[in-house]
């Protein structure tokens, strides 16, 4: 009997010593692209905490949830549209209320099948209520505000109809909204709920082969050509400056992701290695092939964001300038892997997943690598080039290939005017940008502090020829009169 429960005690043990380890190892790689558009492995950024779905909350099983949205104080509100209602979690995962429907001017209104959510900072609910075509916004105990729909302008078809996916406002109560069908960019409407027009139109450009059979063809061939029709966003987001970020399935293009400001211009930068479009080697053909598909986006702060690629089941992160931080995730049955992911979201400093094929959220919680990628990033963004600095080393000694760590450290040499020592991390880093501002600086620099001496030098140099000149002058005149 002794031995038994000696036994027992063992096993009790080991499976508590191994618990953590078996919760540390990530079931996907994380990577980034290096300047020779090679995937460069990574400690992973983030690792599954847990997952999240209907029976855990005590409300019966999710069905076909579309979407999710976090508040600054990280309330949750889960758009389960299979069943109609919104679920809305407290920041420890407490089930508060859940909303299934709303009084309109004294009948009972439900949703019908809806794709999208975002609450605004001062609670107010906006629901992209797809079948319903309408969009739906209600204060934060669920009463009724508006509704948005039927538009009516110049600009739309007579038979156009109204079929919201998602939805975003901001502070001035504009809604944007991207609707099915609607190619000609984010609608646009006013606090009142006015049509205003698009933003942020998808420029489609076609191959010089399409150009070239167009020229080619005769007129009834190009009336059987397919039109060169931009195609829809996927989804967005806006930050605390009235920034639209949006996400665009464009096969071929560079510019899936677009942060458009108050003007309806795009204006995301575009300055790493390659554009910020997700994978940029992939398969041509067979399982997983194809370029990524990203259809969500989140901003998390300190100019990064975090997009969604549907295509592979894969996040990407990218800081202001469009650099890659890093890349994770894919399909599988394992904790921290997905099914059909749709939506992605920022707690506080864990990152949330929302996964429709298997009716769950995976809640993501940060290594040390992926926060100190964060901080470190953070602080340049912020202007403490110094701080950033011994962040990203600390970054180097986790990852010695991590080529953003020495951009950063670049960077922050460069705003403190050490134009030599920047030059050895950009080298480094692999930025013939960046490393040739440093030397044309420190070329500069090393003029200035040289020039002195470089002149005294030319001033002694010409005068001791003008005095050899003059010498040699003297000398031929006397051999002349000599001679004479």
């Amino acid at each position: 009997m002794k031995k038994a429960l000696l036994l027992a005690a063992i096993i009790s043990l080991l499976a508590l010593t191994a618990a953590p380890a078996a919760q540390a190892a990530a079931p996907y790689e994380a990577y980034t692209y290096n300047y020779y558009r090679d995937a460069v492995a990574l400690p992973a950024p983030f690792l599954p905490e847990r997952t999240v779905d209907g029976l855990r909350l005590g409300v019966g099983d999710f069905k076909m949830p579309n979407d999710i949205y976090v508040t600054k104080d990280g309330i949750v509100y889960i758009l389960d549209s299979g069943n109609n209602r919104i679920i809305v979690l407290d920041e420890n995962w407490n089930v508060t209320r859940i909303i299934d429907g709303f009084d309109n001017n004294g009948t009972s209104d439900t949703f019908g099948n809806p794709n999208g959510i975002f609450v605004a900072e001062d609670g107010e609910i906006y629901i992209a209520d797809t079948d319903k075509r309408r969009v739906v916004v209600l204060t934060e105990d669920g009463k009724l505000v508006k509704i948005v729909q039927n538009p009516q302008s110049e600009v739309l078809p007579d038979n156009f109809e109204f079929a919201p996916l998602r939805v975003t406002a901001d502070r001035a109560d504009r809604i944007f909204v991207i609707a099915r069908g609607v190619y000609e960019g984010i609608m646009q409407f006013d606090e009142k709920g006015e049509f205003l027009g698009y933003v942020g139109t998808i420029k489609v450009q076609p191959s010089a082969a399409d150009r070239l059979w167009r020229w080619l063809a005769t007129d009834a061939q190009k009336a059987q050509m397919v039109l060169f029709i931009p195609t829809e966003f996927s989804s967005l987001d806006i930050d605390h400056k009235g920034f639209v970020y949006a996400t665009n399935i464009d096969v071929g293009s560079t510019e899936t992701i677009k942060r458009i400001n108050p003007l309806g211009q795009d204006v995301i930068k575009r300055f790493g290695h390659y554009p910020n479009v997700g994978d940029i080697r992939y398969r041509i053909y067979g399982n997983n092939s194809g370029p990524s598909k990203l259809t969500d986006i989140k901003v998390i702060g300190d100019g990064m964001y975090v997009v969604l690629d549907s295509n592979r089941a894969r996040l990407f992160t990218y800081n202001d300038e469009g650099e890659l931080l890093y890349a994770f995730g894919g399909r599988g049955t394992q904790l921290g892997v997905f099914n059909t992911p749709v939506a992605v979201e920022w707690q506080k400093d864990k990152l949330l997943v929302l996964d429709r094929g298997k009716n769950n959220i995976v809640v993501f919680k940060p290594t040390r690598f992926g926060r100190l990628v964060h901080e470190a990033t953070a602080l340049h963004y912020n202007g403490n080039t110094e701080a950033a600095v011994e962040l990203w080393k600390e970054v180097l000694r986790l990852n010695s290939n991590y080529d953003i760590a020495y951009l950063g450290i670049g960077k922050s040499l460069l705003m403190a005017k050490e134009n030599k020592e920047a030059m050895e991390y950009f080298k480094l880093g692999m930025s013939r940008k960046y490393y040739s501002i440093a030397f044309k600086r420190y070329r500069r620099e090393v003029m200035q502090e040289h020039f002195s001496t470089f002149m005294t030098t030319v001033i002694v140099l010409i005068a001791a020829f003008v005095a050899f000149r003059i010498a040699r002058r003297v000398r031929l005149g006397r051999s002349a009169g000599h001679e004479a």
